[in-house]
């Protein structure tokens, strides 16, 4: 059991990945780990993957991006072009809103054919038009 977590202590340990470690098996068959080697007994040199530590992850099928900078800027002006657009849809929406509240004769085109809205079209295009401001501007 404590050659299981010796073990794993190794692999967590990036320090450790700069020493040799040595392994070798005792007179019980009991196989050890350790940084010096034992006297009076023959011990083999463990390799460990010290490239492991220094790579940087990445994930699979995703492209490597060259450094924290550029992913950085990347997403600031994807948030920026989404704000763009929200405040050009509120602005919109604002003024649609405006004009269904202020003009009680609209019309429509409706298959190249202008048709006059209801007033019960008009209210319910006036509340979802309200309904719409208060869910995406604020």
């Amino acid at each position: 059991m404590r050659t299981i977590f010796f073990m794993v202590s190794l692999l967590i340990s990036p320090l450790c990945t700069a020493a040799q470690i040595y392994k070798w098996v005792d007179a019980q068959g009991v196989t050890h780990f350790d940084a010096q080697p034992p006297q009076g007994q023959q011990a083999t040199t463990v390799v460990t993957p010290s490239s492991s530590v220094s790579q940087p992850a990445t994930l699979p099928g995703s492209k490597a991006i060259g450094n924290q900078q550029d992913i950085d800027n990347t997403v600031k002006k994807q948030v920026a072009e989404q704000q763009a657009q929200l405040k050009a849809f509120c602005m919109q929406a604002r003024t649609n809103l405006a004009q269904l509240q202020n003009n009680p004769r609209l019309r429509e085109d409706v298959k190249g054919e202008m048709r006059r809205l209801t007033d019960q079209q008009r209210q319910e295009r006036i509340s979802e038009t309200q309904k719409q401001i208060a869910q995406n501007c604020q």
